[in-house]
């Protein structure tokens, strides 16, 4: 038995501001002098981001006001930012649900798992017990839990939600994720946080998966993960005192760039494909520079990674649904004629871990 992507929904918090206003808070809140905001700025301009949303109204707001990060108040620490995440995730987790039911060919009360995915804030009884109670699912729903992986765990729930479907063909899985990036800006200028504030927004993702293909899907052919344990040190997710502290390194990307090679190779090799085979790509956009060193590397056009780049202008990096956000346009445009075509996706995280999966555009007649 095959597992189909049947459909993909996506859902946005309230508030969007443009990088440059992002960039405006910044400067101010961090307290920056002129040098620093010159670097600053350098840095948000060359980001490949107009964009980014969040729950919290404060980036794009001129004065401090109400705002949740007070100017000449200490930051939050972890408690009130829970807060915001408890107050927050539900509701974008349950429309980004709700936009993929509508349409899938799936009645709610069908669906007889539920995988819940975030590394952005965690709570119990939490997100998978309130979903099915907002989303009107069965109670005896089964459910799985993913957090704390970063952004490559949309891929750990693919995987979650192909094991379930070869085991029981019969079953329906519903898989969300969500994620609340801009609740844990931390107060520091070093270099790694600056980066990690350029880039990352929110945003929420649900796929509906079956053992049988809808009316436009896609197929998963396989699936292929290995670490870089030489780039371990080069991004960290930790829990502080004043939220959720990310490590991202500029050396990211180099890490990527001597991996992304023989990771296509070996998950191409399992089903005899070769690089040319692929007619779509679906990178995470987990930043600029990372998408650069791929197209060289792999030798594809920026043309050919339109799609993960469209997604990183307008939203930039939301963590684990982003890359959802990738496949879900590649999938809105495909039509009967691109029946067959092969689609090849990654993405990265912590470890350094490097996932990718080929997908493969089912369209019925």
């Amino acid at each position: 038995m095959s597992t189909y992507i049947n459909s993909i929904g996506t859902a946005l918090p309230a508030f969007s501001t443009e990088q440059g206003r992002i960039a405006d808070f910044m400067v101010r809140h961090l307290k920056l002098n002129s040098d620093e905001e010159k670097d600053l700025r350098i840095l948000y301009r060359a980001s490949g981001i107009q964009n980014r949303y969040s729950v919290l109204e404060d980036f794009g707001k001129s004065l401090n006001g109400q705002s949740f990060f007070k100017e000449d108040v200490q930051f939050p620490t972890a408690k009130p930012r829970m807060d915001v995440y408890q107050k927050n995730a539900l509701k974008l987790a349950a429309t980004a649900a709700e936009n993929a039911i509508a349409s899938a060919d799936v009645e709610k009360l069908e669906i007889s798992h539920l995988i819940t995915i975030s590394c952005t804030g965690m709570y119990a009884p939490g997100l998978d017990i309130e979903l099915i109670e907002q989303l009107g699912l069965k109670t005896s729903t089964k459910r799985t839990s993913i957090n704390f992986m970063g952004c490559y765990a949309s891929f750990n729930g693919l995987k979650m939600a192909d094991q379930i479907l070869r085991a029981d063909p019969d079953s329906s899985v519903l898989m969300v994720c969500v994620e609340l990036c801009s609740i844990h800006l931390q107060e520091k200028k070093d270099d790694e946080n600056l980066l990690a504030n350029a880039i990352f927004g929110d945003g929420a993702a649900a796929i509906v998966l079956n053992a049988f293909p809808g009316g436009k899907s896609l197929k998963v052919e396989n699936f292929y993960s290995d670490l870089a344990l030489s780039g371990k040190k080069e991004m960290g997710w930790y829990i502080g005192d004043t939220g959720f502290e990310m490590k991202l390194s500029p050396k990211v990307p180099d890490v990527i760039k001597d991996g992304i090679e023989e990771l296509t190779k070996n998950l191409l090799n399992h089903i005899d494909l070769d690089l040319s085979d692929i007619d779509f790509f679906a990178i995470h956009p987990g930043g600029k520079r990372i998408l650069d060193v791929i197209e060289e590397k792999l030798m594809i056009s920026k043309e050919q990674n339109k799609f993960a780049r469209d997604i990183l202008r307008s939203f930039g990096n939301m963590s684990s649904p982003t890359v959802l956000f990738v496949i879900k346009s590649i999938m809105d445009q495909v039509n009967s004629t691109d029946d067959g075509k092969h689609l090849l996706s990654f993405a990265f995280g912590p470890g350094l871990t490097l996932e990718s999966a080929v997908l493969q555009v089912k369209c019925d007649a």
